[in-house]
């Protein structure tokens, strides 16, 4: 993209954001406000085209203030002595009110997002956490759901006094069926421990995460987390047969079938896989778990340029086909962060970019002959530059280490505005190579990594501090950037509180409007995890 199309987006923009700073003053907007008197298009650069052309999605228009801060306190109920009172009775010894022990379940991973809750449940059953719910919904109390708090959007924690709602203790595994490798669990369960379960059976989750130790995969669901193994196995849309979830009144929707395939009726409990616990609160799942492969390799390799990786993600999947399990990729700043912050050493020589491949099957010998080939020819065809495989534990828990723990040193690096983009596979980089020119000296690193089988980003742009300047020069450029391109400003992540008020970058007018429609069905009273996922102007 051409310095000249860049400064014409910039201008573009800011030439809306001024005509409707009138129309809008306010930090939120109503739902006449957004569109009257008429709806605003926004013409968008063509992804490649090098053209504008006039887009057809009605957008958002973003309040004065930044659109992924806190909108004012809804007229919720504060808790009163006898809330505290009916609680204790009901929760002996696991109701919390201790400021201290309350500490980390108001802040966020990232450490960006901190409310004010004064109280945290812990239920161990599906009926604590009906009783629940049916109280706090009748005393108009906002409750906020709450696994292993691993979210980067701010969607785990409270914005204000949200009653915390936490599923630690509801860790139990109900079944497992050896024949068919259907596991069903409470939503508690860390997602570790699962695969630890799961490996003395001979089976595997279906997902893999780099929060898997704390994690939980009731969480997992109501995020629809997708990770390093969705390009063997597919997203939780496809694994997931069934859920128990306890509704804002109260009421439990047991859903928790243990079948493949059910075509009766509504499939109900995809609405809650990614709600991000606005619909109801996963308290029970049921998973289709694949078995686990005999055969493992990960292999790392450098390219040159972003067209030879992608032209080798082409030779991967025609070469490796059934085996090939994950292609990761992570670009030469990744490599300098690993390095500077965490010394890992770089285990080939520097490139441009890094992939990660893994393969994994029933059958060493197979697969090890098919990963020769396809590394003999890759070689071959000067597509990858160097590169080295490891088929021991321990060599690839080093090698996919690599990958894994590039967010864990960007935390070293300084303050971290996180973008996870979906695009179309041949065009994931150039966002990256844009925003660096884009912003030019006024970031201290922009790195891209991510899941390149799935089309998936993760940009993240560090500055020394918190930096307001900044974040308005990346935002909304990187949003519009991803419209163009037809993809989405959120892969999977979720919108949570911090990209609530962006979803019309992805999602049409009507689309949104309907969901607030089903949220309103099922939570009139909007006190499940009020704040998140939803635009303001659905209120």
């Amino acid at each position: 993209m051409s310095v000249s199309v860049m400064a014409a987006i910039l201008q573009r923009t800011m030439r809306l954001r001024a005509a409707l700073r009138p129309l809008y003053p306010h930090s939120t907007l109503t739902c006449t406000a957004r569109l009257s008197p008429a709806d605003v298009h926004s013409p968008f650069l063509a992804c490649g085209s090098g053209q504008f052309v006039a887009s057809t999605r009605k957008l958002h228009v973003e309040p004065k203030s930044s659109p992924d801060g806190a909108p004012e306190r809804l007229p919720f109920s504060k808790v009163t002595e006898e809330d505290l009172a009916y609680f204790r009775k009901i929760l002996a010894g696991r109701t919390i009110t201790d400021p201290d022990l309350l500490e980390s379940s108001n802040v966020d991973w990232l450490k960006t997002v901190k409310g004010s809750s004064e109280v945290l449940l812990r239920p161990q059953t599906t009926e604590e956490v009906s009783q629940i719910l049916s109280y706090c919904n009748s005393r108009n109390l906002a409750v906020n759901p709450q696994g292993g708090n691993t979210g980067l959007v701010g969607g785990s924690v409270p914005v204000y006094d949200e009653i915390i709602l936490s599923t630690s203790l509801m860790n139990n595994i109900l079944t497992f069926d050896n024949i068919s490798g259907i596991l069903t669990c409470q939503a508690g369960c860390v997602l570790e421990n699962l695969s630890l379960y799961l490996e003395e059976r001979d089976y595997i989750m279906p997902l893999d995460l780099g929060a898997k130790g704390s994690c939980q995969i009731g969480g997992n669901v109501a995020t629809n987390a997708g990770g390093l193994r969705l390009l063997r196995y597919g997203s939780l849309h496809g694994t997931v047969l069934g859920l128990e979830v306890v509704l804002a009144d109260g009421r439990v929707l047991d859903c928790l079938a243990t079948l493949r395939k059910d075509n009766t009726g509504y499939d109900l409990k995809q609405l809650f896989i990614g709600s991000e616990g606005t619909l109801g609160v996963i308290t029970a799942v049921s998973i289709l778990c694949p078995r686990k492969p005999k055969s493992t390799n990960v292999v790392f390799l450098g390219c040159e340029t972003f067209e030879e990786l992608l032209k080798t993600f082409q030779l991967c999947r025609g070469m490796l086909g059934e085996i090939l399990s994950a292609f990761e990729f992570l670009d030469s700043e990744c490599m300098r962060l690993l390095n500077t912050h965490l010394k890992l050493p770089n285990p080939i020589t520097d490139c441009p970019f890094y992939i990660v491949i893994e393969t994994s099957g029933s059958d060493q010998d197979h697969d090890s002959q098919k990963l020769d080939n396809f590394l003999e020819k890759a070689m071959a065809s000067t597509l990858v530059t160097d590169g080295t495989v490891a088929t021991e534990q321990s060599k690839i828990k080093d090698l996919w280490s690599m990958r894994e723990r590039v967010t864990e040193a960007l935390t070293h690096d300084g303050f971290t505005y996180k973008y996870d983009i979906s695009l179309p596979v041949e065009r994931i980089y150039q966002l990256v190579t844009d925003m660096r020119q884009h912003l030019g000296d006024r970031a201290k690193s922009v790195v891209g990594y991510g899941h390149v089988g799935d089309g998936n980003l993760h940009l993240n742009i560090t500055s020394p501090a918190k930096d307001p300047a900044l974040l308005a020069a990346i935002e909304p450029f990187v949003y519009e950037w991803t419209a163009s391109c037809q993809g989405s400003i959120s892969a999977e992540h979720g919108l949570g509180l911090k990209k609530r008020n962006y979803i019309y970058y992805s999602k049409p007018s009507q689309a949104v409007a309907l969901m607030g429609n089903i949220k309103a069905m099922l939570d009139p009273k909007g006190i499940l995890n009020p704040y998140k996922t939803l635009p303001d102007d659905l209120k």
